[in-house]
């Protein structure tokens, strides 16, 4: 809207200012109840893309939704003509909405093909959307072909062609060998756009039988092979050295275009022997180093984003050690049609006027047709009210019940833009949209923004009164901007108060109450002080504040602009902080932070640790001040002075220090004027003219400063015209048609004499005009009224007294006041770049139109809905500012599947600029967020229930839902892992046939197109047997089973001790006694000593042991004892519990005869016998 600041008139109690109108741009307020009952023509909100190629395995879903008041009906048209969705069974509309779902099952897809356009009507108008042109993904096989091979002599060039079968969208092309590994490719070797391999020269490694062709078809996700080609290097006739030559494309020059907007590929493959480098220049200028890359080793040039200006000669050179080609690509830029201005909705009150545009660009250029309802204007009935001129279609004197919805087609050889627009002709009562009795709060001294956003048809005008009765001053600060809102520039305490806004048109009036309360500032009163302390000592820093009494402060203390240390030592109190026992590490810059509500305010001190200064062997002291200070070699502006040093005090003079007092134009202040090394007593005076002098010197030495010693005599200059001029000179405009010139007043002895004034000069920078000055005394600053908004000036200022002119002054340029921007940014384009991340593209608004220091661009963002939602929910508004000359901005923090609405305002020094159109774009689906909840519910021996809640952040169309789930045993264990899919319909499940008195853990998480989403987990326990249960709690209290256990431990227990005294007393086996009897000398006894089995030994002449057989071929059994535990079983074929205890028997070898398994047949072992009662 298009409405005129006023300031506040003092007519009366009533502030007032009334809104401009401007009927041909009324928004509509988003606010969702103020929408209601409002009747609207219908909008569509959601189509399909206009190229859409369907998966023929999957259904055909084709988007159209719309909304509007009432809620419209749909119709299909395909091919042209009407399409009858009831007549076809396998086509279904979905209820409110224009979307349809074509069931392929059974069917072929080709069938469904061609091009689609929805219509959404109701009573109000008829809107349609673009043409959807439905085709079905291609992914061809490829012919058949037989493969010769390719002798080729080594050093010359080859092509291997790929051609792939044309698939819909085109197949991706790659080369792989027989491994399914990628041929490797350098500047010698590489894959050209058209997917054909080119070898600048052949190696003899280049001999191979597998060069494979691949073609990926993503839309399938298919891939096919091509068959292999077999490639020969042969030696026999090697080709030599040769200069550059271009393989592709042909020739010294070629064409090529591209669309605006789109990517330009240029390529060049050339042939040579060394193998030739390309490079790439544009003849006509320099190429776009922001858009464009290199690729395919140099050999492809690639530019993003087509430009108008990317059109040209384009030069590539391949160069050798033997030479160069060169090669010109003319580039041509066409475009499609692109909006400049697309139409926006009006809502017009009866008897207004209204415009509707339409513009567009494209190359070549654009034919507009309009239509109305969906029926071109020149086949529509005649509307005396409407005119048509090109790309402009006025409204005038519109009446009630003409709300039609219009539709603009922008087309050319390249493509077509469709865009709609309604007019709504309503007559609405005002109706005001700020909350009422909203308490506003603004520190004292800033500006207060009191808000009064209305909606009505026509525009209601907006007048402010305060305290119903207070009235206003010409000259107070009160200004009201194009939305109703109440700025009040310098808010004051005499500010604060009830304040009524009234929205009024023909149709009625409506008022809010709004107030505001203007708040002392927050001040530090006490601020911290640097410190030097030494270590070990306490260091408190002070920080006492003043604050307004109604607003609650706190207080934060900072080290280094971080958080304190975690450490008990600082002590933190209500105006203060302490550090007990200083360290080292406590140095640095400490900040005492006070915030309120409203503002803050803060103030640092830094902190310095030293050693404790030790108690020194010899008094050192300050030296004492010189004496006899004397006056020689006397000219008009210097002097010549000497002094007699004092006592240095053990401490060598390191320096002097002169002072002077200038009792004309400050008397009693002492000043710095020189310093002079320790060892020296004269030092000569630079003086300025009209100063009444007296000087003095001071001694010092590292211990510190001596007292001064006695004033010189005095000594006067005569006066002289100025030296220097003001310092810091500025021009800046405090208001849109002033300038204030600034400057750095003289001190009195910079003045050189009496009547000392300033020369202020100006004029307009780069503007054929003299000088226009003024002359001032006694201040530091002039305001030249009448200026322009925002323009260079020249200004200078020059010191002037009664004897003469100072140097001539340097300008300084400045500028003067700003004003508000007057214009919006134009073309506004948005990239979506995945689900939460989007680029907002713009034109920079006219310097002449930005009336001020640009400071940056400002755009406003919200959230309208989800793309699941019919109707509006609007999110709160999110800002981002893009400092400086912006031209583009990124937009982080998006949510998926949602439409989002931006505008952009320019920013300078003064404020905000208009707003741009609003603009809609929306985000592409992401994962879904989790499940809103998952109960557990009915838990039974084996079975249980499932309940969940679908997520509240879809992001996207739900798909279905994933349930895995797995049982955890007593030990925390893990088992094995159950998953289970859900369409997106379920919301419960009855899980059977699970193990009873079982803990199980439950995941589960929901599924877009674009993946799962986080998951949520659960755990549930099945309920245990009643029977099993009883049968548990009976065995464990039952006597018998008590004493049971007893005596198995008892009878445990003596074994234990029999074995232990038969092993004390050496006790022998059954073995060993059957030894004994035999009474064989040549038998070797068992060792006793260590209470384990002995060794069998043969005599030197290995007789064969009694008892024992002989093998057939001749040799002797190893002489291992026949009551080995190898031999009774325990060797690889032992036996061990799942614990690893031992639980063989001893026995003889399988491979014994039956006699030498009687022979060593014994007791079983203590050990076997306890793990019998186990």
């Amino acid at each position: 809207m298009d409405r005129k600041r006023k300031w506040v008139l003092s007519s009366g109690a009533l502030l007032v200012l009334f809104l401009g109108r401007m009927t041909t741009a009324l928004e509509v307020p988003l606010d969702p109840k103020v929408l209601e009952g409002l009747p609207q023509p219908p909008t569509i909100t959601h189509q399909s893309p206009k190229d859409f190629i369907i998966d023929p395995r999957e259904n055909i879903l084709i988007y159209c939704e719309a909304k509007g008041k009432p809620h419209p009906s749909f119709s299909w048209t395909r091919n042209g003509t009407h399409f009858d969705v009831e007549k076809d069974s396998k086509v279904l509309m979905k209820p409110s909405s224009g979307t349809l779902v074509i069931d392929i099952s059974g069917e072929k897809a080709e069938a469904y093909e061609g091009i689609y356009q929805c219509t959404a009507r109701n009573e109000h108008g008829t809107a349609v959307s673009n043409n959807i042109f439905i085709r079905q993904s291609r992914s061809p096989l490829w012919s058949k072909e037989r493969k010769e091979a390719i002798m080729v002599q080594v050093g010359v060039s080859l092509v291997l062609q790929c051609r792939p079968p044309a698939g819909l969208p085109p197949p991706i092309i790659f080369w792989m060998d027989n491994n399914f590994q990628r041929l490797p490719q350098n500047t010698r070797v590489s894959q050209a756009l058209n997917g054909d391999l080119y070898f600048s020269n052949v190696l003899l490694d280049d001999t191979r039988n597998d060069y494979i062709c691949y073609a990926r078809f993503p839309h399938t996700q298919t891939i096919q092979q091509k068959q292999p080609i077999t490639v020969k290097v042969l030696d026999n006739s090697p080709s030599g050295e040769r200069r550059p030559s271009f393989m592709a494309p042909l020739g010294q020059s070629s064409t090529q275009m591209a669309l605006r907007g789109g990517v330009l590929e240029l390529e060049c493959i050339a042939e040579g022997l060394p193998t030739p480098e390309v490079s790439w220049y544009k003849e006509s200028g320099d190429l776009p180093s922001s858009r464009m890359s290199f690729h395919n080793f140099q050999k492809t040039l690639k530019i993003a984003d087509v430009m108008e200006a990317d059109a040209g000669d384009y030069r590539c050179t391949a160069k050798n050690s033997l030479g160069s080609a060169h090669h010109t690509i003319k580039v041509n830029v066409k475009a499609a049609p692109f909006w400049i201005s697309a139409p926006r909705n009006l809502i017009l009150a009866p008897e207004e006027t209204g415009i509707l545009t339409c513009r567009v660009s494209g190359d070549p250029k654009p034919q507009i047709a309009w239509s109305v309802n969906g029926v071109p204007i020149k086949d529509s009935p005649k509307d005396t009210s409407r005119k048509v001129e090109d790309d402009t279609v006025i409204l005038s004197d519109v009446q009630t019940g003409s709300s039609a919805v219009y539709q603009c087609n922008a087309s050319n050889e390249f493509g077509y833009l469709l865009a709609n627009a309604f007019v709504n002709v309503l007559a609405e009562a005002p109706r005001v949209l700020t909350p009422p009795n909203n308490v506003y709060q603004v520190i004292t001294n800033n500006p207060a923004f009191l808000d009064c956003a209305s909606f009505g048809s026509p525009i209601p005008a907006i007048t402010w009164f305060k305290d119903s009765q207070t009235s206003i001053l010409n000259r107070d600060p009160y200004v009201i901007h194009n939305n109703g809102t109440l700025e009040i520039n310098v808010a004051q305490s005499l500010n604060s108060g009830k304040y009524t806004c009234i929205a009024s048109n023909n149709l009625g009036t409506r008022e809010n109450h709004v107030y505001l309360e203007v708040k002392e500032p927050t001040r530090i009163l006490a601020q911290p002080e640097y410190m030097v302390v030494q270590r070990n000592r306490k260091a408190v820093f002070e920080c006492k504040v003043k604050h307004d009494p109604t607003l609650i402060p706190t207080m934060n203390w900072l080290k280094d602009n971080g958080e304190l240390p975690d450490d008990e030592r600082f002590l933190v109190d209500t105006d203060s902080l302490t550090i007990n026992e200083v360290t080292e590490e406590d140095e640095g810059t400490y900040t005492c932070v006070m915030n309120t509500t409203l503002d803050q305010d803060s103030a640092s001190a830094m902190l310095t640790v030293v050693e404790a200064t030790p108690t020194p062997a010899i008094v050192y002291e300050e030296p004492d001040p010189p004496t006899d200070l004397e006056l020689t070699d006397q000219r008009e502006r210097s002097v010549q002075l000497t002094w007699i040093p004092g006592d240095e005090h053990n401490s060598p003079t390191q320096k002097f220090l002169v002072q002077y007092e200038d009792l004309l134009h400050q008397a009693g202040v002492w000043h710095n004027l020189t310093e002079e090394e320790g060892t020296k007593t004269t030092a000569h005076l630079d003086l300025s003219p009209y100063a009444y002098y007296s000087f003095r010197v001071l001694a010092v030495n590292h211990v510190g400063y001596s007292q001064p010693s006695r004033p010189s005599r005095q000594y006067r200059t005569n006066p002289a015209a100025p030296d220097v001029n003001p310092t810091d000179v500025h021009g800046v405009g405090t208001e849109h048609n002033n300038l204030v010139i600034s400057w750095k007043e003289l001190t009195g002895l910079q003045s050189n004499g009496p009547g000392l004034q300033y020369k202020v000069n100006w004029r307009q920078k780069d503007v054929e005009e003299d000088w226009l000055s003024e002359t001032v005394a006694n201040t530091s600053k002039y305001v030249v009224s009448g200026t322009p908004t925002f323009v260079p000036y020249e200004v200078k200022v020059q010191a002037v007294n009664d004897y003469g002119n100072g140097p001539a002054p340097e300008a300084v340029v400045g500028y003067s006041g700003e004003d508000v921007p007057m214009s919006a940014p134009e073309s506004v384009q948005v990239l979506v770049q995945n689900g939460t991340l989007a680029e907002v593209h713009w034109e920079p608004v006219l310097t002449s139109m930005v009336r001020g220091r640009l400071q940056g661009y400002k755009v406003s963002y919200w959230r309208e809905r989800s793309l699941h939602q019919a109707e509006a929910q609007q999110e709160e508004q999110q800002v981002l500012l893009f400092s400086g000359n912006r031209t583009d901005g990124r937009l982080p923090g998006l949510k998926p599947y949602s439409l989002y609405t931006l505008n952009i305002r320019v920013v300078n020094g003064k404020g905000e600029g208009p707003p741009s159109p609003n603009h809609n774009f929306e985000t592409p689906e992401g994962v879904p967020g989790p499940p809103s909840f998952l109960r557990i519910k009915n838990t039974d021996m084996d079975s249980l229930t499932l309940e969940w809640g679908p997520p509240q952040d879809n992001n996207g169309r739900l798909t279905g839902y994933t349930l895995k789930y797995q049982p955890v045993n007593s030990s925390n264990e893990l088992g094995p892992v159950e998953e289970m899919m859900f369409p997106a319909n379920e919301t419960t499940v009855i899980l059977a046939d699970l193990k009873y008195s079982t803990r199980y853990k439950f995941y589960f998480n929901a599924k877009t197109i674009k993946g799962s989403g986080p998951t949520i987990t659960e755990e549930a326990v099945t309920i245990m047997d009643e029977a099993m249960k009883s049968d548990q709690v009976d065995l464990a209290t039952q006597g018998w089973f008590i004493g049971l256990m007893c005596a198995i431990a008892l009878l445990i227990l003596v074994l234990l001790i029999i074995c232990f005294i038969k092993r004390n007393k050496g006790g022998k086996y059954p073995v060993k006694e059957k030894e004994d009897a035999h009474q064989d000398p040549e038998i070797q006894p068992m060792k006793d000593d260590d209470g384990t089995f002995g060794e069998y030994s043969d005599t030197e002449d290995h007789k064969p042991l009694k008892g024992s057989r002989t093998p057939s071929n001749g040799t002797v059994k190893r002489d291992d004892s026949d009551d080995s535990l190898v031999d009774y079983g325990e060797g690889g074929d032992g036996q061990f519990n799942e614990d690893g205890s031992f639980i063989g028997q001893y026995s003889g070898k399988k491979e014994k005869d039956t006699h030498e398994g009687n022979e060593s047949s014994e007791a079983p072992s203590p050990v076997n016998a306890m793990n019998s009662f186990v």
